[in-house]
């Protein structure tokens, strides 16, 4: 059985309260995972061409404008004043059928649920990233199953019963 991640909108409210709210924080948690991500399974070479520049994502349905850019040390927040080298737009249901594979950009692009706006070749760029990760190897070593397993003291336990056992090793009394 698969699940398939059903259609929604965030209600109006939370837009309009998010809004208002400091963008900071999500930009921080979105860096963090950006950060987390590179060179595991964002290949920092195929990024370059973002170092420096202006990123901004819009999440409409969630009244979230998240701006940031990659530097030396990794991706961090940047400030919202200037017009952005590259803005993605898109609801938070389709960011996540993006990450989960259940649509590729292509698809949420023509239907008009991604958009994109400022440097074409930057938004190429990105797109072909995305369609290069390998998701299932992500969720595999990565999602919450293995967060799970890795935090599980049994986990590890388990681990240890498999290892032989070595009398050379014994502590004798």
């Amino acid at each position: 059985m698969t699940f398939t991640l059903p259609a929604f909108t965030l209600p109006a409210t939370v837009a309009r309260i998010a809004a208002r709210l400091p963008q900071k924080p999500p930009t921080l948690a979105l860096t963090l995972a950006l950060n987390l991500a590179l060179g595991r399974i964002l290949p920092r070479e195929d990024l370059a061409p973002l170092t420096g520049r202006h990123l901004r994502l819009n999440v409409r349905d969630a009244g979230l404008s998240l701006d940031f850019t990659l530097g030396e040390r990794g991706f961090q927040a940047c400030a919202a004043d200037g017009k952005p080298d590259l803005t993605l737009t898109a609801n938070v249901r389709d960011y996540l059928a993006l990450a989960l594979r259940e649509e590729d950009a292509d698809t949420l692009f023509f239907a008009r649920r991604l958009l994109m706006e400022g440097d074409t070749e930057l938004g190429l760029l990105v797109k072909n990233t995305l369609d290069a990760v390998d998701w299932e190897a992500l969720q595999r070593d990565y999602g919450p199953a293995a967060l799970v397993r890795r935090a599980n003291p049994l986990t590890h336990l388990r681990a240890l019963r498999r290892v032989p056992h070595d009398p050379t090793h014994a502590i004798e009394h």
